[in-house]
């Protein structure tokens, strides 16, 4: 996915410290200017499979993502993680992990 025609979005997380915050980031990030995102995960389950803030990326890559990896505890990262590997359309890259890439 990587290669020259990959589409890739950059989500910047610097100082998001609740999922509010998150979605704000997001929507600034994919750019999403569709009024029927829901800015919860069932809205971003929806838009990976192309609905209302569907990214329009073949890679969002989520940059500054400590606050992120903290939020519930760590279970809202991974909830995005297993949503984005149920779809299957998006590869998710968190820039606090030491592990692989979600891909699909």
């Amino acid at each position: 996915m990587e290669g020259m025609n990959a589409r890739i979005k950059m989500v910047d997380c610097a100082g998001v410290r609740d999922e509010r915050e998150f979605w704000v980031a997001y929507a600034r990030g994919v750019q999403v200017d569709q009024p029927g995102f829901g800015r919860n995960l069932d809205a971003f389950r929806d838009a990976l499979w192309g609905g209302p803030g569907w990214p329009e990326a073949d890679e969002v890559r989520f940059i500054h993502s400590c606050g992120v990896a903290s939020l519930q505890n760590g279970t809202f990262i991974a909830m995005l993680r297993k949503i984005a590997l149920e779809v299957g359309t998006v590869r998710l890259t968190f820039d606090s992990d030491s592990e692989p890439p979600v891909t699909s």
